[in-house]
């Protein structure tokens, strides 16, 4: 089906359209991305959510005599609790819009991907919709880190490193 291109009013073939052909064509349509910015956003961000995470830390090293091994179960469940509770009221989603990659932190990403799917398919019923779904995303990872925690497991286990002395 031949369509028309607004520079040179030329009929171009869509069917014969090589990718190489289309990256040229669609070249001036496509924005500019402002790298730099970008960047910056996703350090603070990434870089403060870090912060509050080290200062929950912080907070029940104080506040419960705690090491600092012992406080970071809880800071993670806190952390994954304050990403699920503004998940669940959109406030996630637009912080992430403009954090980008630095809302990506690994435990509040991964709660809010599994919220998220969770969140978009309750209306199909918890087995179906909500347990069946909120894994679609987040259950590549889970099975990566299994398998990866296996394979360093048996590794570990046949060098003779770690385990009781």
């Amino acid at each position: 089906m031949p369509a028309k291109t607004k520079k040179s009013g030329v009929k171009l073939r869509l069917d014969t359209l090589t990718p190489q052909d289309y990256q040229e064509l669609s070249k001036p349509y496509v924005p500019s991305r402002p790298v730099f910015k970008n960047c910056m956003r996703a350090f603070i961000s990434g870089g403060l959510i870090c912060v509050i995470g080290q200062g929950i830390q912080e907070a029940f090293m104080a506040i419960f005599d705690m090491s600092s091994k012992e406080a970071a179960s809880p800071t993670v469940a806190i952390l994954i609790l304050l990403s699920v509770i503004l998940t669940s009221f959109g406030v996630y989603d637009k912080l992430a819009q403009w954090c980008g990659a630095g809302s990506a932190v690994p435990v509040t990403g991964f709660a809010n991907s599994m919220c998220s799917a969770a969140l978009e398919h309750r209306a199909e019923g918890l087995v179906l919709g909500v347990g069946g779904n909120m894994f679609k995303l987040a259950g590549s990872v889970i099975v990566f880190g299994v398998v990866a925690a296996f394979i360093v497991g048996v590794v570990y286990a046949v060098m003779g490193w770690g385990g009781a002395n």
